[in-house]
């Protein structure tokens, strides 16, 4: 065995060698990165794709290897043939598989030199942003095996004939149709299964599965029985020229029929194969294409089926089609995962009347036209690509809109990937069984047992109002009680009792003080409800409106917090002058509405709605003390409260303009030692923004739209995303606009939790100008003038802990001697209909541990013409400023599962902002690379040779 190795490794040298001895390894090896640096920057365009990815390196190789390969196989035994030295080769005491082992492994290692080259481009890409190193290495491994493939066919079409041109000719055409066969131009011309089967036939599609960083022993196994067939009839041909001239033995038919076994078994393992969907490993980062805990502890949740329905048509708009196959192998992992619990189903509409009229009417799903053009002739094509998840009698659609992204490069190309699918359908599961099981017994959804605590005075301490809802709230109970069996239990205290020992620990735990009706009645009382199950507490609000019904809301509202997987509901309050000046948060609000429930809200009346589970305040102005109340009130309670706000109102409509603003929560943030400074963060590090340009050619004017820094949007990547917290830790990047800097007070936050969530470069200056337009021509670098002073500076923050109360030992703006006079009248008006207003002047002077406060020092952050701004820059649409919303409710309201699960699917690869000139310096250092490469290559055949020729000289010395 040693010795067939050894005669293996030396023919292997020896073929290297001479790929050497002539020019055409430099050929090849300069041609390859030549093409391929050209492909990677210009036909791709790496700089202005602004996604730090490989994906042009590999998208094109399946083509640049076909032509490739080929001039490297053509003269393998062709030249041999010609030459005359096949036949003495063939009777030599080496076996013909050596002779073919030792020309595909020669070949394949000057193949594997030629990717070595290339490695210059992903240390690139990973310097100048997150590169995930998954893909990478898929797409060298799902390289290697396709040249594998390749060569095993260049060898068996050079053993054909004597010419080395036909050779060539004849080894493209047999590769191209092989990438061909499952190129979207053919399969699309069929319908669905030919499409499939179509599509597993060809080169190219298996090759780009394994580059999205998913190794599947399918995709891999068919490369490698591709070169098995080949290479066995490369075998049997060299054997058939041994038995050239010699009659037709009984040998020679078993080795014929061995030879059709192998290859039948070679091509049949890929149909066995087929089935066996779980030998596959993700290599990416964060494992994108594998459905994370989060998504199976969802489904492990089910109490019902679960359907899922993929309207799909064969015939769809090209760039769409290679996600079908994607999305569905996605979908039938959620089935594999859920223990029966999922039910997948494909339809097409087009060829199924019935599906499609179900599809119309039940769900308004209706195919889109979608406008295909090429050289030859335009079309549109009216195409389904929607999903349909139903849990009961609950439903949720998802459109091309929701489960696409499409990103523009230069010109008019278009990339198009599938967006967060995961995330997506999980969410919308997640959605359609929390609406399921909101309208059924929330009991059944809750493993621990919970306590109701009444901390009530007797009624005859009561205002007369509070006597009426104490009388309902016994009856709502019962009723609760008969739902929950054991689970439930009931306690009522009356704090002004036992010497006040209960009223002090309240006050300790929860900041519960005595309550008074009004100025006018300042006899005190308590009524006090909350909800407690494993550890968990949380406070039952007097409900706006004293009546049963609003109590009934009030107390379902709050068990529907401990209950895992309802609803949640979200207060916003938004400046109303945003709407008018057309920049508002609509795209903010769509994203949210697609997970919670979105309430709008004014606070005017002190309040916040009782079935919030979490405020926020969007570019807060002028708020009067009932509005700063009702957010503080909300707090004490143990809410989440997120804010976005600084002293500066920032217009960007037809132009930049900037004023002083005063959200009315500067003191109120102090309190909590929060203060935002009257100044703006300008940083080096930032996105650049499409500026026209004037200049001149031949004297004449002409106005460009170029890239350039804008220093007031930071952009914000590695130390200044806090990795620990799991708001930013999966953001990878994040542009913030127009943003203050954050100075917190650690005496009065030493018993809480600070996080610092988002900061600016340790470069970054700060300045209180107004005017926001840019002046190149006088600051070049950056537009700005440049302060003395630079420092990193806090934009973001989050607090969480026991907070005191701003209105501790203050009565309550409530408590108003008109409003009471006004409550007095109203009350006698709405006797009959029973809607008395609460208008309870208690103070909570303290929160719960589980209060949360998160600041963003930026009124614009996640508006819709922030975000447009900066989609602008980037050619895609920018959400990272909504992922962070997101990823800060999920946080707030401690959905771990959901947060998880965004930050799994994120995608966040954008590169470091650059000048034009530093991009054309890594371009040109990338080139520069490649070359010297090259001459090192050169210097070691030389010095290989050298040595060979000086062993040569020592033998022939010896001899004579």
């Amino acid at each position: 065995m040693s010795n067939y190795s050894s005669t293996l490794m030396q023919i292997n040298r020896k073929e290297f060698r001479s790929f050497f001895s002539t020019p055409a390894a430099y050929l090849f090896l300069g041609g390859f990165m030549a093409a391929t640096l050209f492909v990677f920057f210009w036909v791709e365009t790496f700089f202005a794709r602004n996604i730090a990815d490989v994906r042009p390196l590999f998208q094109w190789l399946p083509l640049l290897l076909i032509f490739l390969v080929a001039s490297l196989t053509m003269r393998a035994w062709s030249e041999e043939r010609r030459a005359g030295t096949l036949e003495s080769l063939l009777t030599s005491p080496v076996s013909p598989l050596q002779l073919i082992m030792g020309k595909f492994l020669a070949t394949m290692a000057l193949v594997i030199l030629a990717l070595i080259l290339t490695l210059p481009l992903p240390i690139t890409v990973s310097l100048l942003g997150p590169l995930d190193w998954g893909p990478v290495v898929g797409g060298y491994l799902a390289t290697i095996f396709l040249a594998a493939a390749y060569v095993s066919i260049g060898l068996y079409m050079s053993g054909r004939t004597d010419n080395p041109v036909v050779a060539l000719i004849l080894t493209v055409i047999v590769c191209g149709l092989f990438y061909f066969v499952g190129s979207t131009t053919l399969t699309n011309l069929f319908s669905g299964q030919v499409s499939s089967v179509l599509t597993l036939l060809g080169t190219g599609s298996r090759f780009e599965s394994i580059t999205r960083g998913v190794l599947d022993i399918r995709d891999l196994y068919y490369y490698v029985s591709i070169m098995g067939v080949f290479l066995t009839l490369n075998l049997y041909s060299l054997e058939r020229l041994r038995w050239a001239g010699n009659p037709v033995s009984r040998q020679h038919r078993l080795y014929k029929y061995l030879v059709v076994l192998t290859i039948a078994n070679f091509i049949v393992a890929n149909c066995w194969l087929s089935a066996v969907t779980w030998a596959r490993a993700d290599i990416t980062e964060g494992q994108q294409y594998s459905l994370s805990a989060a998504t199976k502890n969802q489904l492990a949740s089910l109490q019902e089926p679960l359907h899922i329905r993929g309207y799909f048509s064969a015939k769809t708009h090209p760039l769409l089609a290679p996600l079908v196959p994607q999305l569905q192998d996605l979908l039938k992992e959620y089935a594999v995962n859920s223990g029966g619990r999922v039910d997948v189903e494909f339809v097409d509409p087009t060829q199924d009347k019935d599906a499609k009229e179900e599809a119309a009417s039940r769900f308004g799903i209706k195919p889109v036209p979608f406008q295909t053009a090429d050289r030859y002739q335009s079309a549109v094509v009216s195409a389904y690509f929607d999903l349909v998840i139903s849990y009961g009698d609950q439903f949720e659609t998802l459109s091309f809109r929701d489960l696409i992204e499409v990103k523009s490069q230069t010109g008019k190309v278009l990339d198009v990937v599938l967006k967060n699918p995961e995330y997506e359908i999980t969410r919308a599961i997640r959605k359609v069984a929390g609406s399921y099981q909101s309208s059924g017994n929330p009991f059944d959804m809750i493993d621990n047992k919970v306590t109701f605590h009444g901390y009530i005075s007797p009624n005859d301490s009561l205002p007369s109002s509070l006597q009426s809802l104490r009388a309902d709230l016994d009856p709502l109970l019962d009723d609760w009680k008969k739902q929950a069996g054991d689970k439930l239990t009931l306690e009522f205290d009356d704090p002004g009792a036992n010497n006040g020992e209960l009223a002090g620990e309240l006050k300790q735990n929860y900041g519960f003080t005595p309550q008074v009706a009004s100025l006018l009645d300042p006899k005190p009382f308590w009524f006090y409800m909350v909800l407690e199950s494993n550890g968990e507490t949380v406070q039952v609000p007097l409900p706006e409106s004293l009546d049963k019904n609003a109590l009934k809301r009030s107390l379902d509202n709050a068990l529907q917090r401990l209950t895992p997987g309802m609803l949640k509901t979200i207060s916003v309050v938004k400046p109303a002058a945003y709407g008018a000046n057309g920049q508002g948060y609509s795209a903010l609000e769509k994203v949210l509405k697609e997970n919670v429930r979105v309430k709008e809200e004014d606070l005017s009346d002190g309040q916040v709605a009782e079935d919030s589970d979490l405020l926020l305040v969007l570019s807060p102005s002028d708020l009067d003390d009932k509005q700063r109340f009702a957010i503080d009130q909300f707090l004490m309670q143990g809410g989440s409260v997120v804010l976005m706000t600084s002293p500066f109102n920032v217009q960007a409509a037809q132009s930049l303009t900037a004023s002083k603003q005063t959200s009315g929560l500067e003191d109120w943030l102090a309190h909590y030692g929060i203060k935002i400074d009257e100044t703006m963060v300008l940083d080096p590090q930032n996105t650049a923004l499409p500026v026209p340009v004037q200049r001149y050619i031949g004297g004449l004017p002409i106005q460009e739209i170029r890239m350039l820094p804008y220093p007031h949007f930071p952009d914000l990547r590695g130390d200044g995303l806090n990795p620990d917290n799991p708001i930013t830790a999966s953001l990878g990047q994040l542009t913030l606009n127009w943003a203050s800097p954050i100075h917190i007070d650690d005496d009065k936050n030493k018993d809480r939790q600070v996080t610092k969530l988002l900061s600016s470069s340790k470069n970054s200056w700060t300045s209180d100008d107004l005017n926001l337009i840019p002046n190149y021509e006088l600051h070049p670098d950056s537009g700005f003038a440049p302060a003395d002073e630079h420092d990193a500076y806090l934009l973001g923050v989050a607090i969480e802990g026991r907070f005191t109360s701003f209105y501790k030992d203050k009565p309550s703006p409530l408590l108003n001697s008109q409003d009471e006079a006004d409550k007095d009248k109203d009350d006698a008006e709405k006797a009959d209909k029973n809607e008395t207003k609460s208008a309870i002047g208690s103070v909570i002077n303290r929160s719960v541990s589980s209060a949360r406060l998160t600041v963003v020092a930026s009124n614009t952050f996640a508006s819709d013409a922030a975000v447009n701004l900066v989609s602008q820059s980037l050619n895609t649409y920018y959400t990272k400023p909504l992922d962070f919303v997101q990823n800060t409710i999920d946080w707030s309201l401690e959905d771990r599962g959901l947060l998880a699960l965004r930050g799994q699917t994120q995608l966040a690869r954008t590169l470091l902002p650059m000048t034009p000139d530093e991009q054309r310096w890594w371009e040109w250092a990338n080139y520069g690379l490649a070359i010297f490469a090259l001459i090192l290559i050169w210097g070691w055949r030389r010095s290989v040779a050298a040595s060979d020729s000086r062993k040569y000289d020592a033998i022939l010395a010896e001899v004579k």
